[in-house]
């Protein structure tokens, strides 16, 4: 998913939405585009106008409609859906969704679902193609180092270091220091713990 993540939020009460919302906003690894559904018949004009990456939906009330219905009625076969638990259901229930986020999870833990659900699926199958060298140099970039540094840390090149820059790029078609750093942590080569904030390095 390209730019910013479009989060639709399907949850009656205006508490819960609006904590949720205030969280999201903090999250600075993922750039987020976040809106408010109270109604599950409002879905169908939000899909219209909006063409939402990911819904946020509170099980109980999608009543006698489908999670597949929703996703069909979406017209989007990449939409995921996370399941916003404010009480007890069903695991059966809970299985159809993508991740559950729980009223009571952290705002680290809401980020770390998140970025599961946006990276994950597209990562998966890019992964294995990165060589042991390509990997290194992403822990590095992440890191906050210059090109100058890495190939100094490395014992290569610069110009060595901006071409696997640019072969990791082509392989996961990620272009920004967030979006590798979202990578990193979802595919376990980093901690969230050690990224305490986005290196503010252009990587020159």
């Amino acid at each position: 998913m390209n730019g910013s993540v479009k989060i639709a939020i399907i949850e009656p009460s205006l508490l819960i939405r609006s904590g949720l919302i205030t969280i999201l906003h903090r999250l600075n690894m993922i750039q987020t585009d976040v809106f408010e559904v109270a109604e599950v018949e409002q879905l169908k004009s939000v899909f219209g106008r909006r063409n939402p990456d990911i819904l946020v939906i509170n099980p109980s009330v999608l009543g006698l409609i489908s999670l597949q219905q929703i996703k069909k009625m979406s017209g989007n076969s990449d939409l995921k859906c996370i399941a916003l638990q404010n009480s007890l259901f069903d695991n059966a229930i809970l299985k159809a969704y993508d991740d559950v986020i729980s009223i009571y999870d952290s705002a680290e833990q809401i980020g770390e679902k998140l970025t599961r659900t946006i990276i994950e699926p597209e990562s998966n199958k890019r992964h294995e193609s990165l060589t042991l060298r390509e990997k290194e140099i992403i822990i590095c970039v992440i890191k906050g180092m210059t090109n100058k540094q890495i190939a100094e840390k490395l014992y290569l090149s610069t110009h060595t270091i901006i071409s696997h820059r640019r072969n990791i790029a082509a392989k996961l078609q990620i272009h920004s220091t967030a979006g590798l750093t979202i990578y990193a942590i979802v595919n376990k080569m980093v901690e969230l713990d050690e990224i305490k904030d986005l290196p503010n390095s252009n990587g020159e």
